[in-house]
């Protein structure tokens, strides 16, 4: 039973005007945006105590299934070990401990590659702690780790931290044989910082005041960062950057990348201030990226592109002339998106997706050959991980289904046995038999064949097939961003009380190939909207379930499908449940300070410099389009005060407007989080409680 609705914050309007090609826009929340301002603080405060008051009556709810995932979770567990060089990585959770705790162990010998088997209280022989993410949160309300990397030899561990959640990342470097820190310290990094393969350098990108990837830089361990050098700055606003090593250890590759366009410089990792070398130089609407590999003692790269080759094709190009003659190597499908290669000495690994799921396969460098895996289920998501040696004779796989949890596995390449490392525990007598999964296809408007994913305890019956079910329909549609199928410990709280889990993969993802990212961007971003609609009058049609009974759910470039659907046909859904929502996309993307803003023109289009654009995004955008004399469905948006992606100010916006036409809607807003929400897997669980609670009281299903 829910409480009776108390109004909530009114927020004041202090108008502004927003012009831009003739038009004028009225704004009346838009001073929500000085996140300095008292004002603006003590606003986010009296609606996250507004939202405490109107949620109040499911404390108990919200405990009990913070309980059901503490539950079902094993605290104490470890990860398979990974081998790299003469020692065991892995990591451990600790039972009441927030973060995971990194660790070693040495290899019993230098042949071998079975993984230790960990067992949880047990010592591990050997163990060295690198890592204790609990000591280094310690004193701090936000923790994570944007930086992992171990020096080729074993000495010395490169470490990132951000304390704000604001994605900037603070480098430090911990000698491995004394447990002490350097007296190195790199503030203000991008996530992802390396150490050259000798372990003399390391390697980091930062950013620019709109928070772009922008420079590559070269550290010298133990010298002053402020004498740092540059090795590459990206000037275009529309390119983010990146670096790495190749698994070879051969190359230093500088990736830069809009939407749309990419290029890629190599550097030899044994002169690392050599002027890098462009692969390909960059033209408009061209993507690719390369792996290296010696085949037949040649130096040679296999470059994924899509020149003339919408869903990708492989080739290989020499090393020392990569703009130089091609070989094809797999051709161009249409309908097979080719989405990475990753060589090891003796062989690839290619994924790809064909027929709506993700795949992989081994390519043989001399048949050109590609040996794929099969798997036993008719939805999965599978792809390589962990594999940082250059000549192993397994390759690390990750599986699992809706229904399958977790699974780790070493994959023999020469004889194609699969060794099962470790599957997930999921405690309290979890059994995958006792859920089903399937694939329907809902029809979009234009006649579009759409897929859905169900989810669902068979013990309620098939969906469909008998009474009318609560359904909690998941959506993203951005991005070329497929969802893949993938098991969750808190899903189960909702499947056992009877609602059944659905995801639309609606066009702007990739589920289907290069094209149906194509249908869902741009001027034809709303085919992204209107396909999730068509999903939810299937399932309506379908007689799984009913409007009164289905709560849609999306965040970030999701939560942008949420406010759409919710302007769009707001009679199909209950609630909606709105996570980190980039609802307010226009006033965003016309702001090119702003992230998400300069490099997103190739994906939302640029309403900045064109009329057009800034009329069709006008047209979709939620905050744009709250309309009067409509019965919302209850909506919960959630957000963080340092999300540098999405700003807290678009959702807050969104409610106070909502509110202002009557609907029902409540903010929460993280004082101290990021993007991802609050830090640690505890205060994770409480969070995602508090969400599928709401989600269970809207359907009726507060007190199952």
């Amino acid at each position: 039973m829910t409480t009776a609705r108390t109004p909530g914050p009114q927020t004041v309007a202090r108008p502004t005007i927003r012009s831009h090609h003739g038009d004028d826009v009225v704004d009346d929340y838009e001073w929500l945006r000085a996140k300095d301002d008292p004002d603006v603080i003590a606003h986010l405060e009296a609606e996250n105590t507004y939202t405490d008051e109107r949620t109040a009556h499911l404390a108990s709810l919200r405990q009990r299934i913070f309980e059901e995932i503490k539950g079902r979770t094993l605290e104490t567990d470890l990860s398979v070990p990974t081998r790299q060089g003469a020692w065991w990585y892995y990591g451990r959770t600790v039972e009441g401990k927030q973060y995971g705790i990194h660790c070693r162990a040495p290899l019993a010998a230098d042949d071998d590659w079975t993984p230790p088997t960990l067992t949880p209280g047990v010592d591990v022989p050997g163990e060295v702690v690198l890592l204790d993410g609990n000591v280094e949160a310690d004193g701090h309300e936000f923790f994570s780790l944007g930086t992992f990397d171990v020096s080729s030899d074993g000495a010395r561990l490169l470490y990132g931290i951000d304390n704000e959640g604001d994605e900037r990342y603070t480098l430090r470097i911990r000698d491995l044989e004394t447990g002490e820190d350097l007296t190195d310290v790199i503030p203000d990094t991008s996530a992802g910082a390396c150490f050259s393969p000798d372990g003399r350098f390391v390697v980091y990108t930062t950013m620019d005041d709109a928070w772009r990837p922008d420079t590559v830089w070269l550290h010298e361990v133990g010298a002053d960062a402020a004498r740092d050098a540059q090795l590459f700055h990206e000037p275009d606003e529309r390119y983010w950057v990146g670096a790495g090593f190749t698994r070879s250890e051969r190359y230093l590759v500088i990736e830069v990348g809009s939407s749309i366009t990419s290029e890629e410089f190599l550097v030899p990792a044994s002169d690392l201030r050599a002027e890098p070398r462009s692969i390909w130089p960059r033209r408009e609407g061209v993507e690719y990226s390369a792996t290296h590999a010696i085949v037949g003692g040649e130096d040679v790269l296999y470059v994924l592109h899509n020149d003339g080759a919408l869903d990708f094709e492989l080739v290989r190009v020499a090393g020392a002339d990569p703009t130089g003659a091609r070989e094809i190597v797999l051709p161009h499908v249409a309908g097979r998106r080719l989405l990475d290669v990753s060589a090891f000495r003796d062989w690839a690994v290619v994924s790809y997706r064909r027929d709506g799921l993700a795949r992989m396969g081994i390519l043989s460098y001399e048949s050109g050959d590609v040996r794929e895996l099969s798997f036993g289920e008719e939805l999965y998501a599978a792809g390589a991980g962990g594999n940082p040696e250059w000549a192993p004779p397994v390759i690390r796989l990750g599986y699992g289904s809706f229904v399958t949890p977790g699974t780790v596995y070493d994959y023999v390449v020469e004889t194609g046995e699969f060794l099962l490392r470790k599957r997930q525990s999921v405690l309290g007598g979890y059994s995958p038999d006792e859920y089903g999964q399937r694939r329907d296809w809902a029809i979009a408007d234009d006649g579009t064949r759409v897929p859905v994913s169900l989810v669902w305890k068979r013990s309620f019956g098939d969906p469909g097939a008998g009474d009318t079910r609560p359904v909690h329909l998941y959506g993203y549609g951005s991005y070329e961003h497929s969802i893949e199928p993938g098991f969750s410990v808190a899903r189960l709280s909702l499947l056992d009380r009877g609602v059944v889990f659905a995801i639309a993969h609606v066009r702007g993802g990739g589920e289907m190939g290069r094209q149906w990212y194509e249908d869902g961007k741009l001027q034809h971003k709303r085919n992204t909207f209107t396909d999730f609609v068509a999903v939810a009058r299937h399932l309506v049609h379908a007689e799984v379930t009913t409007p009164a009974l289905m709560v849609a759910e999306g965040g970030s470039a999701g939560g942008l499908l949420m406010g759409a659907v919710a302007n769009l046909a707001p009679e199909l859904f209950a609630g909606i449940l709105a996570d980190v929502p980039f609802v307010d996309a226009l006033t965003t993307i016309l702001d090119p300070s702003l992230p998400l803003t300069v490099i997103e023109w190739d994906e939302w289009g640029d309403p900045l410099h064109d009329a057009s654009v800034y009329e069709y995004m006008k047209s979709y955008t939620p905050y744009e389009n709250v309309r009067e004399g409509v019965e919302y469905p209850r909506i919960l948006a959630v957000t963080s005060l340092n999300d540098t992606r999405v700003y807290y100010v678009e959702p807050a916006k969104w409610v106070a407007r909502l509110r202002a036409v009557g609907a029902d809607a409540l903010l929460k807003c993280e004082m101290v989080a990021g993007h991802g929400g609050v830090s640690g897997r505890y205060n994770a669980w409480h969070q995602r409680a508090f969400e599928i609670a709401w989600l269970l009281d809207v359907v009726g299903l507060a007190d199952a």
